[in-house]
């Protein structure tokens, strides 16, 4: 089709109501088949029992391939709308972003964050009705490809004090490769939700097959884990319960290690306000750390750890079953399919209330817990044995390593890595942190040079640079890795946004002119706490302001009534080599995020937007438009 030679105002298209999920449905749901459209209207039901209003939840798949969701809550708002004019009803069912779930008045924890989700069923299905018991009186309405066919209307009285909401809704074939609901993959989410909410009645009829389910749990976490594991020989054998609440987040979680077991357990499912996250995410980060930190500390006490054996997160988690429930305030998923948790106060909050309670159980429990330890210690011997066997390349005589470099003493490439340091201070601090046997040290003067417009052979005329690689072994441009001598590469600069300028030019210096480094995974960044968290004699590290919340609400939950001191740090020239070792170098306690490689093409936009020469309007423009989002540091 030939373009227009003029382009104006004319040509702008505006998509309103629930247009842009009919023309755009994958950006709102998964579109392989309509499960996650059940999972909205059932998630919506569950919100009103976490919020304790609802105690029976009823699915119905009908023979006719539709589905009924209903349960016994406070029913949907039948009242106008002050500002739109229109039921309560109808602006849930077809206004995008439109929900009493955003704040905390209506809803303490909940699954409805964006506003989207019922709305996003009603536009892509082909007929949706809905009945809500309210007020003494029973209401319907019906919507036909997300438009309503007729309005809400009172259909008769209800006895007095029953309440509720009922919808069904009929998949519109047209936006799915497979338009048929799955009785298979409803099964394991309804019993999970009863699972996680001790009290909650649910039940699920198939018509077609007359099959029905009912779950109810008292006991929760405990009876699911032991009834989906049985027969399996566990460490301990009954599994092992924590619960923990604050004001503004809730952990329970039950685990237990089949004895003997390599890999991921049989059961590995984590969930966020009763949602299955089956990508993870902070929360399950918080629960492999706040194990890995207590099986290190009772090994250690116990002296069940081997001179030069360290315990790595890989190997608490061999053979490691798990339930976690995570119910947070305000929470953030990575997208509308809510698979994976973004909230970075629930790593903080999750590793610390799993750490204590796990810690105190071993300790109390010594004759269950060695065995659990144990296991562990010998996957770490096994994995050190494998790493060890490749060898990490030694400089030849013709390779003058840089005056500044301090190295390493180790020769496995697997085990040693290169820390790339803002200024000399901080790496004159480093190198009294680091462990001399594996840790290699490269302070970097300032700012590097901004190479994302410069050829490879032209960026070595930087001596920075020119170190950099000599102290890799690695040219610029070339995929041949043969000569690297390090298996780890981390770039560590300030938790300010100076440091964070500096680390986005040298991760622009990588993807550009050494991409195979991040290919093969091997590029981190380090991520120093911008917070030290005083509470008696016990000292916290938090990573941003969001961390710093969960530690605290952390402290509440646990019930410490000691004085709070929370101090900012304003860079790594501030922290002394001991807290530089325990927060950023130590693998036992500091954190790294590994770059990947897979969302490559939105990692060069994005880059290209901040650093090209030729697109400062670009960048002029983003930052008039979103600069009103950054957050302080």
């Amino acid at each position: 089709m030939p373009r227009k030679p003029r382009y104006d105002s004319s040509d702008l298209e505006v998509l309103t109501g629930l247009d842009p999920v009919r023309r755009r449905p994958g950006m709102y749901t998964e579109t392989q088949s309509p499960d996650h459209l059940a999972q909205e209207v059932i998630d919506n039901s569950v919100d009103e029992a976490l919020a304790g209003f609802a105690h029976r939840l009823a699915v119905t798949l009908h023979a006719d391939g539709s589905l009924t969701v209903a349960d016994d809550g406070r029913g949907m708002p039948v009242d106008r709308h002050p500002e739109l004019g229109r039921s309560g009803v109808e602006v849930i069912l077809t206004v995008l972003h439109a929900g009493s779930k955003f704040g905390e008045s209506v809803y303490g924890f909940s699954g409805g964050l964006h506003g989207v989700g019922v709305s996003v069923v009603n536009a892509l299905s082909r007929r949706l009705e809905v009945w809500v018991r309210r007020g003494g009186g029973e209401f319907h309405m019906a919507f036909a490809d997300g438009e309503p066919v007729s309005p809400l209307v009172r259909t008769g009285p209800v006895p007095r004090g029953e309440t509720g909401t009922r919808i069904r809704f009929w998949v519109n074939e047209r936006y799915f490769e497979n338009p048929h609901l799955s009785v298979d993959r409803l099964i394991p989410l309804l019993r999970a939700k009863a699972v996680l909410l001790p009290g909650l009645a649910v039940t699920l009829v198939e018509e077609a097959s007359g099959r029905s389910e009912r779950w109810y749990y008292e006991a929760g976490l405990t009876t699911y884990l032991a009834e989906a594991l049985a027969g399996h020989a566990l460490l301990p054998e009954t599994p092992f319960v924590g619960h923990f609440r604050s004001e503004r987040a809730e952990a329970a979680f039950a685990l237990a290690w089949e004895s003997g077991g390599s890999g991921p357990g049989a059961v590995t499912e984590s969930f966020v306000n009763l949602i299955p996250t089956p990508q993870g995410g902070t929360h399950l980060v918080g629960l492999k750390s706040g194990l890995l930190a207590a099986l290190r500390e009772f090994c250690e006490y116990r002296g069940l750890m081997p001179r030069d054996i360290k315990l790595a997160a890989e190997d608490v988690t061999q053979g490691l079953n798990y339930v976690l429930s995570l119910k947070l305030r305000d929470v953030e998923f990575s997208g509308q399919l809510k698979e994976k948790l973004n909230s970075r106060e629930a790593v903080s909050f999750v590793s610390g209330v799993v750490k204590d309670g796990f810690s105190l159980w071993l300790h109390q429990s010594p004759a269950l817990g060695e065995p659990i330890a144990r296991g562990a210690v010998g996957h770490a011997i096994a994995r050190q044995r494998r790493d060890s066997q490749v060898a990490r390349k030694k400089p030849t005589a013709a390779l003058a390593l840089p005056g500044k470099l301090a190295d390493c003493a180790g020769e496995s490439l697997e085990e040693t890595e290169l820390f790339l340091v803002e200024g000399d201070s901080a790496g004159g601090s480093a190198r009294q942190a680091r462990d001399r046997a594996f840790q290699a040290i490269l302070p970097l003067r300032g700012k590097i040079l901004n190479t994302w417009e410069t050829g490879s052979g032209e960026v070595l005329d930087s001596a920075e640079i020119r170190d950099l690689a000599t102290a890799l072994g690695v040219q610029p441009g070339t995929p041949d890795l043969t000569g690297l001598r390090y298996g780890r590469i981390c770039i560590l600069a300030d938790a300010d946004s100076d440091g964070a300028h500096i680390a986005t030019l040298l991760c622009a210096l990588f993807v550009r002119h050494f991409p195979e480094i991040i290919r093969q995974g091997r590029l981190y960044v380090a991520m120093p706490p911008l917070y030290r968290i005083d509470v008696g004699p016990t000292v916290y590290y938090a990573l941003d302001e969001e961390e710093k919340s969960g530690i605290l609400d952390r402290l509440q939950a646990e019930g410490r009534r000691e004085k709070v001191q929370v101090t900012r740090f304003k860079g790594l020239g501030e922290m002394n080599p001991e807290q530089l070792r325990e927060t950023t170098l130590a693998p036992e306690t500091r954190r790294l995020v590994r770059l990947s490689w897979d969302a490559v093409r939105e990692t060069e936009e994005i880059l290209d937007r901040l650093l090209s020469r030729r697109r400062a309007a670009d960048r002029r423009l983003w930052l008039e438009n979103e600069g009103r989002f950054a957050v302080p540091l």
